[in-house]
């Protein structure tokens, strides 16, 4: 994920004439920055503007097949079907040589 889970998400609110004149900040300021903005239209929230790894994501979260991942895997780890991270690194490393 390309936010941290602790910081607070901040939306930016900005008229699209405004996000129009400065969309290089604004797009500069959602890639590196990973703000969000939402434009708006005679004050009416239109469009957002965001990271295109935020996108991606969100997009990514929309298929079935992958929730379906996320679900059948949080069931396993419930049910104990786990294993410590550096014994899955060991046992990669280990089935390269």
């Amino acid at each position: 994920m390309s936010k941290r889970a602790n910081e607070p998400i901040v939306i930016q609110r900005i008229p699209m004439t405004q996000a129009r004149i400065n969309l290089g900040q604004v797009v500069r300021r959602a890639h590196v920055n990973k703000e969000y903005f939402v434009l708006e239209k005679d004050g009416v929230p239109v469009a957002g503007i965001i990271d295109i790894d935020e996108l991606e994501d969100y997009l990514e979260l929309r298929d079935p097949a992958v929730m379906r991942q996320i679900r059948e895997s949080a069931r396993q780890h419930r049910a104990g079907n786990s294993e410590e991270a550096g014994h899955l690194i060991a046992a990669l490393k280990a089935s390269k040589r």
